[in-house]
């Protein structure tokens, strides 16, 4: 129970300090560019056009709204990561049956994958669990788009939601984030066996260390190839939602997540709110002053 305790409260603390980022991200990732592109300089020094980075869009939500609006969505983002840590040890605890008994060498192919499995089965159990509570952080965020109120408290955005959208949009935008967390887990730990396997000498010094750099290193090239499932899953959580932000002409009304996804590798956006510096503008598009969206 104390152990249990520890990683809500760790990870109640690291949710709040990484809000301002997930909440600018967010507003990225729905295409809100409210400041217009400067003159600045790229990672080689020559002059570019580029996009207002993190501490310029900090600063202009602190202007409208505060230092306080910076944590905008926390509540049920808060809630989402202690209901979320509190399934996946329930699960993990209670394991499948045939895969715990399973006496793998440790380091093969085949513990990998079983451990993986049950990794995968963890983590999809908390992410079906706490969606509802993942889609109304996203919903509390986008509305500084249209300076709306609809979604204003954990409680009562439940009811917004469940009176306009039924059960079902509770979980909307569900699917591309499951496939997106189960290929990210799978390409990182195969990735890492290899790696760990073929790549580095167990008789060498400080094999450890290198193999827990190695599965630091998988684990971000695994989910900047799985980026474009998180983006569809985001935007289509708050699509036609009655905020401005899930509404033309910030996003067009998708019938289902793959129309979305083609709608954006259609148009290059496959990318968008991936990077929070040195943002280059979007090829071929116009900044649009009024709308502060590109067009």
């Amino acid at each position: 129970m104390a152990d249990m305790c520890g990683q809500v409260l760790l990870g109640s603390g690291l949710t709040v300090l990484s809000h301002p980022l997930m909440y600018i991200k967010v507003l990225i990732q729905v295409g809100h560019e409210p400041l217009a592109p400067t003159l600045g300089r790229n990672l080689f020094g020559r002059q570019v056009y580029q996009l207002p980075g993190l501490f310029a869009y900090a600063k202009h939500i602190v202007k409208i709204d505060g230092k306080v609006g910076l944590f905008k969505g926390l509540g049920p983002r808060l809630c989402a990561g202690t209901i979320g840590t509190l399934v996946h040890s329930q699960v993990l605890q209670v394991g499948l049956t045939l895969i715990s008994q399973s006496k793998d060498v440790e380091g093969s192919l085949q513990h990998v994958v079983n451990e993986t499995t049950k990794e995968m089965i963890a983590r999809s159990c908390a992410t079906i669990v706490t969606h509802p509570f993942h889609v109304i952080t996203l919903r509390c965020m986008v509305q500084f788009i249209g300076r709306e109120a609809k979604y204003s408290g954990v409680f009562d955005s439940i009811c917004t939601v469940y009176r306009e959208e039924g059960i079902l949009g509770f979980f909307a935008g569900l699917i591309p984030r499951l496939l997106g967390d189960v290929l990210s887990l799978w390409i990182c730990n195969l990735l890492a066996h290899l790696i760990n396997t073929y790549a580095i000498d167990d008789s060498m010094s400080h094999t450890g260390e290198m193999k827990n750099c190695s599965q630091a290193v998988t684990g971000f090239f695994a989910s900047m190839l799985t980026y474009p499932f998180v983006l569809v899953s985001n935007l289509m959580a708050v699509n036609n939602c009655g905020l401005a932000g899930g509404l033309p002409p910030y996003a067009s009304v998708y019938p289902t997540w793959v129309d979305c996804w083609r709608h954006l590798s259609k148009e290059g956006n496959m990318s968008r709110g991936n990077s929070l510096f040195f943002r280059k503008l979007p090829a071929g598009k116009m900044y649009a002053i009024e709308q502060k969206r590109f067009f």
